[in-house]
């Protein structure tokens, strides 16, 4: 197995990327800013750095599109990242500005858990993780 999927890295990210570009479409159809949205992620998509944020974060967190991924009524997937990102940053700078989102809606997610969740342990491991996306 580890010698096939070694032979077949190419395969597999574009799998990967091919069921990203198909969860955008149910992203966008739950945003009240689909254009945002869809800008940002075509943003990330155009570096190696920015595919990365979109499927680490993703599989992570999840696409953010699902009624269980929230807390108080806001959630904390991937679509709430990229409706969090401010500007219209390309490169490096969207990469940096995904690390920002995704830490503030990490955050939050935080402040609106049950207490008797004690997701606070977790959170400083989840910001570290959200600094590998710069």
């Amino acid at each position: 197995m580890r010698d096939w999927l070694a032979a077949h890295l190419t395969l597999q990210t574009e799998f990967i990327m091919a069921r990203s570009r198909a969860s955008l479409g149910k992203m966008m159809q739950q945003s009240s800013r689909p254009e945002q949205v869809r800008a940002h992620y075509n943003a990330l998509a155009r570096t190696t750095q920015g595919v990365y944020c979109l499927v680490d974060y993703v599989n992570f967190k999840g696409e953010g599109t699902k009624p269980t991924e929230r807390y108080k009524g806001q959630g904390w997937g991937l679509l709430q990242v990229l409706e969090e990102m401010r500007g219209n940053s390309q490169g490096r700078a969207a990469t940096a500005e995904f690390a920002r989102a995704s830490a503030a809606v990490l955050t939050r997610r935080v402040e609106n858990a049950p207490a008797e969740r004690g997701e606070r342990r977790w959170l400083p491991g989840w910001l570290n993780r959200c600094s590998t996306y710069r």
